[in-house]
């Protein structure tokens, strides 16, 4: 089971976000290269407190099944869920400016919040709510992942 808390998956990780170019075509969805790596980001940055997200949207099936299945069923996340307008680089979320500078910013990151030694609590997740240091290290990679194969990377 992959997660950023394993030095060797979180390698492949930043290898494969290295491969992402501004003209990186999409085999889904509506993000260019730019807006992942920025969705990217602020997700990260949600989920440790350095951006706000409107509201608790978990419930006691988000918390309990959804999450186990999302994080630890051995099932690809599904195309097409919509994401939070906060994180979302067309309605709230940070708009994409240099590419390389955001890269760079999402490499960061991915390494701070991977860090054994954190400098941040970790949030409640929208729809999971609370999560175990586990939890979160498998939740990064997922989501880095899913985007990453959604660029063929």
């Amino acid at each position: 089971m992959k997660t950023l808390g394993n030095e060797t998956d979180r390698k492949e990780l930043l290898l494969r976000l290295g491969a992402v170019m501004p003209e990186s075509q999409r085999r889904w969805g509506k993000m260019t290269p730019h807006q992942m790596i920025c969705h990217l980001n602020d997700s990260f940055k949600s989920v440790i407190g350095e951006r706000e997200v409107n509201g608790d949207k978990s419930n006691l099936l988000t918390r309990s099944v959804v999450r186990w299945i999302a994080l630890y069923a051995p099932l690809k996340w599904p195309h097409g869920v919509r994401t939070m307008a906060e994180n979302d680089q067309e309605r709230g979320g940070t708009p994409p400016e240099d590419f390389k500078r955001d890269l760079d910013a999402l490499l960061t990151m991915i390494q701070r919040v991977s860090n054994s030694q954190k400098d941040f609590e970790w949030r409640r997740h929208p729809l999971f709510a609370e999560m175990s240091e586990r939890d979160w290290m498998r939740w990064g990679y997922l989501h880095v992942d899913h985007h990453l194969r959604q660029f063929g990377v």
